[in-house]
């Protein structure tokens, strides 16, 4: 028998339980224009929990779209699940990813990552939360960072 979402599945020895999050239970939303050049969509799985506090989330980018340059304050990782992108730390070579790939993003570093220009990508990004904040958004990537 299928249990509902919200319904707690078997307690263990401690009282707690388990909750499914059923897929598609969240709306999607576009990736704001703030944040991101080009069509992005964010499919939101979870959010942070006082004793797990990281979210995830699906994200999708087509081709030619990426991320603003930005900071995490505990960090992200990336799960690459479908497509062939690109990320990039500042300063650094922007470095091709594809499905499979798993990238790690200490805090505080500056990045971007995205589709590549001919080719779609997603990824789960699991990132953590500090004080209620998981990102420090910065300036555009431009064509020419992008290109490069």
């Amino acid at each position: 028998m299928m249990t509902p979402i919200g319904v707690a599945l078997a307690a263990d020895k401690s009282g707690g339980t388990q909750t499914v999050s059923v897929a598609g239970a969240q709306p999607s939303v576009k990736g704001s224009a703030e944040y991101f050049t080009g069509s992005a969509r964010v499919d939101p799985l979870f959010a942070p929990k006082d004793t797990a506090p990281f979210s995830g989330a699906y994200v999708t980018f087509e081709p030619g779209a990426r991320s603003n340059w930005h900071t995490h304050l505990a960090g992200q990782h990336l799960i690459v699940t479908s497509g062939v992108g690109w990320t990039q730390t500042w300063g650094r070579p922007k470095v091709e990813i594809r499905a499979g790939d798993v990238v790690w993003c200490p805090p505080g570093v500056k990045h971007w990552h995205g589709a590549t220009a001919t080719t779609a990508m997603t990824h789960i990004a699991l990132t953590g939360t500090v004080d209620g904040k998981n990102v420090e958004w910065m300036e555009r990537v431009s064509d020419a960072q992008y290109s490069k």
